[in-house]
C-alpha cells in the first residue's frame, strides 16, 4: 500500500482567476492506494457522507481511468467538499501523485497536474488547474495553457471556513461575463504586485494584490457576512482579504505575529452572523507527499 498526502489549496486569491493557486499547510487529505483488478474507492473523514464512492462519479475515480491504474483507493478527507479550500482537488491530486508512483508512470508533476483537473472536472463541470496544480507541486503556482509556473514562496496566511455551503457550480454562475478596461487594467496590476509579493515573501505585497474588483464582488453575495468578516480581519492585521476559491472559505495573508488575532476576529465575525467557523492559521507549504 502506498500512501500519499495532498494539500487544501486556495485558488484565485482574488485577482487570478483561474490562474493563481496556492498550497496550504494544512488541512489536508490523505488516499492510500494499492492495485487491484478494478477502481474501488472508500471515504472516510470530513463530509464522507456526501461523497459518491462510484468510481464514476468521485474525482478520484477519473484519475484512475486517466493514469489506466486500477486500484483500491482509501479517501481520509481532511478537507470539506464545498469549502472552496479545494477539497476535491487534494482527492484528485494524492490519487494522481500515488497512482503515478505505484504503477510506474514516469509522469512528471507538472505532467500530472492535468491528469488530475480531470478528476476535478467530474465536480465541477471543467477542468481547472489552479487547484490541483498547488496541491500537487506546492507552493504559489500560476497556471495557463502552456503549463504551470511555481514559487517557493512563504506567507502567512489564515483560512476560515463558515459551516455554510457554496457549491462551485453555483459560484461559476454567477461569475460576470464581461469587465470594464478599467477593472482589468486595475486587476492586472493587482496580479502583478501579488506576484511580486510572493518572490519577494512580502506580505505588504501580497495582500495588496489580492484586491479584485470583477469575480469577488459578485461571489461575496453568496458569503452571509463576508463583508463584515473582511473587515474584521483587516483590523487585526490582515495585508489582504478575499474568498479562496468559489468560497464559503475567506483566506487573509498576513504576518505571523497576527495570525491568531486574525483568527478570533474573522470567528467573531461569523458567529455574529449565527455561522459556526473552523479557523485555519496556516501558510503557503509543499505539495503532495508520499510516505
Amino acid at each position: 500500500m502506498l500512501t500519499v498526502r495532498a494539500p487544501a489549496t486556495s485558488a484565485n486569491l482574488g485577482s487570478g482567476f483561474d490562474v493563481f493557486g496556492v498550497a496550504l499547510e494544512r488541512p489536508a487529505d490523505v488516499v492510500r492506494v494499492e492495485k487491484a483488478d478494478r477502481t474501488i474507492i472508500d471515504v472516510t473523514g470530513a463530509g464522507s457522507q456526501f461523497i459518491p464512492e462510484d468510481p464514476e462519479k468521485n474525482t478520484v475515480g477519473a484519475v484512475a481511468e486517466a493514469l489506466d491504474a486500477p486500484a483500491h483507493i482509501q479517501i481520509d478527507k481532511g478537507i470539506r467538499p464545498a469549502s472552496g479550500l479545494g477539497s476535491s482537488a487534494a482527492s484528485a491530486a494524492a490519487a494522481a501523485v500515488a497512482l503515478n508512483q505505484l504503477y510506474d508512470r514516469g509522469h512528471s508533476r507538472e505532467e500530472l497536474v492535468p491528469i488530475a483537473a480531470k478528476g476535478e472536472a467530474v465536480v465541477s463541470g471543467d477542468a481547472h488547474d489552479d487547484n490541483v496544480a498547488p496541491s500537487i507541486m506546492g507552493g504559489f503556482t500560476i497556471a495557463t495553457p502552456d503549463g504551470v509556473t511555481k514559487v517557493s514562496a512563504d506567507i502567512p496566511l489564515v483560512a476560515c471556513l463558515p459551516d455554510i455551503v457554496v457549491s462551485t457550480r453555483d459560484a461559476r454562475e454567477v461569475v460576470p461575463d464581461g469587465a470594464r478596461v478599467s477593472q482589468l487594467v486595475e486587476n492586472v496590476g493587482n496580479a502583478a504586485t501579488l506576484t511580486t509579493g510572493m518572490h519577494r515573501d512580502d506580505p505588504e505585497l501580497v495582500g495588496r494584490g489580492m484586491e479584485d474588483t470583477v469575480v469577488t464582488p459578485a461571489r461575496a453575495k453568496l458569503i452571509d457576512g463576508y463583508e463584515s468578516v473582511r473587515e474584521a480581519a483587516f483590523d487585526a492585521g490582515a495585508t489582504g482579504v478575499t474568498i479562496s476559491g468559489a468560497g464559503p472559505a475567506v483566506i487573509a495573508a498576513c504576518y505571523e505575529r497576527d495570525q491568531r488575532a486574525i483568527g478570533t476576529a474573522m470567528l467573531d465575525a461569523f458567529d455574529d452572523t449565527g455561522a459556526d467557523a473552523t479557523v485555519y492559521q496556516t501558510r503557503i507549504g509543499q505539495g503532495a507527499t508520499v510516505y
